[in-house]
């Protein structure tokens, strides 16, 4: 497609201030124009600001999932970590069912921390119905995995999903076998689903506790 007359625009996208350049997003999803796609698609995969990849979502969900869909599918497929990430995130804002079925196997499993959290977050919004539990299935194999961001990240996915899904049978399972840290996740998280607003640091402090006293051997009677 023509980009010519966004030239300007299209030159802000890559300026070396952040603030030209939200405002550049800004105004691409103000005035939609097809042609505009590839180029916002592409600036998510190296924009370092948050705020402006933000942005540059918001304009993309401003476009015809028709011709967003696909180009996102294609940056999962083949991106950096980055462009798989963000391609994620506004996936999960474009909610166009029709992109679960095309997601790349083992999505969930990204070797990526950053990816693998987007990847949760878009799947609990993309799942079809009758799909949770398969889906709760293959999330609660990750438990244990990463900082702390990344398993609150996970916990929260799982606790979206309980209204519709087996998590708590799920958790209950994966709290009596595993590592310890996926043990310790698993309690932690059954704890954020009896109480959202719980503190999952506190949480997981306490289940750690309960996971090495149970590991500990007993003395002699």
């Amino acid at each position: 497609m023509d980009t010519t007359r966004h030239g300007p625009l299209l030159t802000a996208l890559s300026a070396p201030v952040a603030s030209t350049r939200l405002r550049a997003a800004l105004g691409a999803g103000t005035r939609p124009d097809p042609a505009l796609v590839d180029p916002l698609v592409g600036r998510c995969a190296v924009e370092p600001d948050f705020f402006v990849r933000d942005m540059l979502t918001w304009a993309l969900t401003r476009h015809p999932a028709g011709l967003t869909v696909p180009r996102l599918l294609a940056e999962v497929r083949s991106g950096g970590a980055q462009a798989r990430s963000q391609a994620l995130h506004t996936l999960s804002k474009v909610r166009d069912p029709r992109a679960w079925r095309e997601l790349p196997a083992g999505l969930l499993h990204d070797a990526d921390d950053e990816a693998a959290r987007s990847a949760w977050r878009a799947a609990v919004v993309l799942v079809p119905p009758g799909e949770e539990a398969a889906l709760v299935e293959e999330l609660v194999t990750e438990l244990g995995r990463g900082d702390h961001e990344t398993r609150l990240s996970l916990s929260r996915a799982l606790v979206a999903l309980a209204p519709v899904a087996p998590v708590d049978h799920a958790l209950a399972t994966a709290a009596g076998s595993g590592t310890d840290a996926a043990r310790a996740h698993a309690l932690a998280t059954a704890r954020l689903l009896a109480d959202p607003d719980a503190d999952l640091s506190h949480a997981l402090d306490e289940a750690t506790r309960t996971v090495l006293l149970a590991a500990a051997p007993r003395p002699p009677c």
